[in-house]
């Protein structure tokens, strides 16, 4: 079951290397993990210079910047092999839960969409905190973290397999 209204997201394409291939000539687990970390990188992290980013990017790169983004759980439903293909996977993503220190991330990932045909490849949730990089502790979302945010905020995913 996908999101009844899933409201606004973010549409961020990744494309696939060959690598992330199994011997199955598919998308292998492991690299769909990958795949969405990327997504994540550049839906949040603040652009360099000359580069171009949603404006979800506010989050600083780096252990040097003082807060740490860290997984406390991620789950997956595979629901299509992915196959290798040139134009770029679509990873949309939004928010099922904004807390204190910790968001809930959602992701569907679909085939390119000017493709023949969409296909929803997987379904992901993530959960992932805030920390402090010097003491190691939760640390709260900031109002600007919260008012970039918000408006892609959405129902959770409902996995079907359970």
């Amino acid at each position: 079951m996908s999101v009844a209204d899933p409201g606004p997201r973010l549409h961020i394409p990744i494309h696939l290397r060959w690598g992330d291939l199994d011997a199955f000539n598919h998308v292998n687990n492991t690299s769909m993990l990958k795949l969405l970390e990327e997504a994540r990188v550049r839906a949040f992290w603040r652009a360099g210079p000359g580069e171009e980013a949603p404006p979800t990017a506010v989050l600083d790169s780096g252990i040097d910047q003082g807060v740490l983004t860290l997984i406390a759980r991620q789950e997956i439903e595979y629901l299509a092999p992915v196959p290798y293909q040139r134009r770029p996977l679509e990873v949309q993503m939004w928010f099922g839960k904004l807390g204190g220190s910790s968001l809930e991330v959602c992701y569907e990932v679909y085939n390119h969409p000017e493709s023949d045909g969409r296909t929803l490849y997987a379904r992901s949730a993530a959960v992932i905190v805030l920390v402090d990089a010097a003491t190691g502790r939760p640390t709260r979302l900031t109002p600007e973290m919260r008012e970039v945010w918000e408006p892609y905020a959405g129902e959770p995913i409902a996995f079907d397999r359970r």
